[in-house]
């Protein structure tokens, strides 16, 4: 599980007084923590591997907003922790598909509901959701979708 793959690397870190990745990692498990917390709210249980890849993706894409502000504001160290930051989190997420490799699930998924037009975008994105969660950036994907439905 994903979980405990974090939390032994966190004891591995602890050990090896690895500060940056301790303090990631940690933060890792407080996100995790506050969304068990919301989860539970909501009448559910804690949140599986595909929940916990959603919440890692999450965590990526707001570093990669921090990193554009902090160097809009000539903080390059914060830019750089919040990098560091981004590869610790990013070992934990499968590999992610190629540019190629997206196009064609797209293209099979565009295929698979017979969409014919951009009132059928949400459909394709749902498929690929289901199927490539954690292997595909979302954002760039649904951009590939709205060019291909379009046009």
């Amino acid at each position: 599980m994903l979980r405990d793959d974090i939390n032994n690397a966190l004891k591995v870190a602890m050990k090896a007084r690895d500060e940056r990745r301790v303090s990631t990692l940690r933060l890792v498990n407080s996100t995790l923590k506050n969304a068990d917390i919301e989860a539970r709210g909501q009448g559910k249980g804690p949140l599986g591997d595909d929940a916990v890849l959603g919440v890692l993706q999450k965590m990526i894409k707001q570093r990669h907003e921090s990193v554009e502000l902090y160097e809009k504001g000539g903080r390059a160290e914060l830019a750089q922790q919040e990098r560091d930051e981004i590869v610790i989190i990013t070992a934990y997420l499968p590999k992610q598909m190629s540019e190629d490799e997206v196009k064609a699930a797209i293209a099979q998924a565009i295929q698979g509901v017979g969409a014919a037009g951009m009132k059928d975008m949400g459909k394709v994105v749902g498929v690929l959701k289901g199927k490539y969660a954690g292997k595909l950036d979302f954002a760039k994907a649904s951009a590939l979708v709205k060019a291909a439905l379009s046009g």
